[in-house]
């Protein structure tokens, strides 16, 4: 036998006896007892060991996410219990506190995880205090700060496949943690030997009771004023999630008609049966909330992804094959921010680099402060002055000193509020949009996204457009490119490219390339922005920019080799 090969079992045989889950011990020894016979099942066998143990989940900014099953680069009980050691570890060492909240949603192992998060806590004679039951993101987020806590644990992998799970970590600001706070807490985890060496109590967390929800609900309609236009006609779906019972009781309490939730996805379940993917952004999963929608009629339909922290929007649309129309998450953040200015706000608003410039836009014409941020709410929540975030991926931040991240049910409040104010107006969001447009330019958007299987190929396609980058697209000249790795005097260093393209008909264009930070994919975010001379000019504006956009796809698609 090969030394690599024995290495490789004599690792798994090492994890096996320390891993604390039947499952997952099951698999790993049907794996080994495969792996070490001389019959056809061992060359399969091996190669899956050795992926298993290639190396180990990495905690980052994004803290840990990945498939569940045995081994160091899967998700599982032996990972999350070394995790939270390092987060324990990390949280002493600086001093921070000693209370920790740790929220779970319905996903396979959500709960096995959060459990025994609490018991490496207590273990470390820290104080830990799980929610009293499956619960969505942004009430973990918000009862950090309420409950004055160190740190906070969400697990879940928000809007991944079923076979995935993840662990989310907050410091005591409510915001996500950003370096150098990852490196601190993974290194505690990389000290961190063997698991017998990780103290683990039995009992003496605390579970707690309906009163962080309660206080949860009573600032979420905090965001909506007290007697203002209500009657407004909702579908809505969970996506198999967290989110109803707590989207369900903000509504009402904020005074809006109870939303018809979507039947066959509205019971928390975590094979996510009726979509491939629970992400509305996915092609297919807003399928039987436009099938429900077409038979209660209502002025809007709403989606929360799994965790809820994410909020997606349709509205009627007759040329639509379903009638009705997905807004994209530029669209419903510069509505929200369109919302919020009306309302008098002061404060920062910010989006990310991969988002539409409209928001500044907005944001100029009401002369408040305007910031860009790296991808993802770790970095908008920390945009000084903060008042409003926002990223394309369906991500709100409506109410920051409530939930310093995104939060899909204050959203859902407040894109429920303007649309029912517009609908007393006898106008609609699309009405809404259209002012926007002959006020600010067209900006149109659009993502060129490629799963994969094979990782390399991201890093190929980085390297081919680094290498060869593009001088023209769609017709349009690469006045500039930027490498976002080298970092700024605006922003950290991170994996992206940055395109800005010129030429008519477009007042500007832009191009960011990335991976995605919880994904397999490769990003591209699309924006040209065109004048819009007049109100009857829209719809050939609009077409004009789509063909702009699909031919930048083309092209860029190319560059890239993908």
């Amino acid at each position: 036998m090969a030394q690599d090969t024995t290495d490789l079992l004599a690792r798994a045989r090492q994890w096996l006896a320390e891993d604390p889950d039947a499952e997952t011990r099951e698999e790993l020894a049907a794996l080994l007892a495969d792996a070490e016979q001389d019959g056809p099942a061992a060359e399969p066998a091996l190669a899956d060991l050795a992926e298993r143990f290639a190396d180990r989940l990495q905690f980052g900014t994004a803290g840990l996410r990945g498939e569940l099953g045995a081994g160091p680069m899967r998700m599982n009980r032996a990972v999350v219990l070394r995790a939270a050691a390092g987060l324990a570890g990390y949280l002493r060492a600086e001093d921070a506190g000693d209370l920790v909240v740790i929220g779970y949603d319905a996903r396979h192992k959500s709960y096995d995880f959060a459990r025994d998060t609490a018991a490496v806590m207590v273990g470390a004679g820290l104080r830990a205090a799980l929610l009293p039951r499956p619960l969505p993101t942004p009430v973990l987020a918000f009862a950090i700060r309420h409950l004055g806590a160190a740190a906070g644990v969400m697990v879940t992998a928000s809007h991944n496949p079923p076979q995935d799970n993840g662990y989310k970590v907050y410091l005591g600001d409510g915001s996500q943690i950003v370096p150098p706070a990852d490196a601190g807490i993974a290194a505690e985890i990389d000290a961190v030997a063997s698991l017998d060496d990780v103290p683990r109590a039995a009992d003496g967390w605390q579970v707690l009771g309906e009163d962080v929800l309660d206080a949860y609900l009573a600032r979420a309609v905090t965001v909506v004023e007290p007697g203002g236009a209500r009657d407004l006609d909702v579908v809505y779906t969970p996506l198999h999630g967290v989110g109803r019972d707590t989207l369900l009781a903000a509504f009402k309490q904020a005074g809006f008609p109870a939303p018809t939730v979507v039947a066959e996805q509205a019971e928390p379940d975590p094979e996510f049966p009726t979509v491939a993917f629970p992400n509305p952004e996915e092609p297919g999963a807003m399928d039987l909330a436009f099938r429900t929608a077409a038979a209660a009629r209502p002025d809007l339909v709403i989606a929360n992804d799994p965790d809820a922290d994410r909020c997606a929007v349709a509205v009627p649309d007759p040329a639509a094959a379903a009638g009705w129309r997905m807004l994209r998450g530029d669209e419903v953040g510069a509505l929200l921010g369109a919302a919020l200015v009306r309302k008098g706000a002061a404060g920062t608003f910010a989006t990310t680099i991969v988002s539409a410039t409209l928001l500044g836009r907005i944001a100029e014409a009401a002369g408040l402060p305007y910031a860009e941020t790296l991808t993802g709410f770790k970095w908008i929540s920390r945009a000084e002055g903060l008042r409003y975030g926002y990223e394309e991926a369906l991500g709100y931040c409506v109410d920051p000193d409530g939930v310093r991240d995104k939060d899909g049910v204050t959203a859902a409040l407040l894109i429920a509020e303007l649309a029912a104010e517009l609908k007393r107006d006898g106008r609609s969001l699309t009405d809404l949009l259209d002012e926007l447009a002959l006020t600010h330019g067209l900006h149109a958007t659009d993502q060129l996204s490629v799963r994969v299987q094979d990782l390399s190929l991201i890093g190929a396609a980085m390297r081919r457009l680094r290498e060869q980058p593009p001088t023209e697209l769609a017709g349009l000249t690469v006045e500039r490119a930027d490498d976002l790795s080298a970092g700024s005097a605006e922003l950290p260093p991170t994996d992206g490219l940055r395109y800005y393209l010129a030429g008519e008909p477009v007042r500007s264009a832009r191009i960011v390339v990335r991976p995605s930070g919880t994904e397999p994919k490769l990003k591209c975010y699309l924006e040209v922005v065109l004048p819009v001379p007049a109100a009857d000019a829209l719809p050939a504006t609009r077409d004009r920019a789509a063909e702009l956009l699909a031919a930048i796809k083309r092209d860029l698609g190319r560059a890239a080799g993908i």
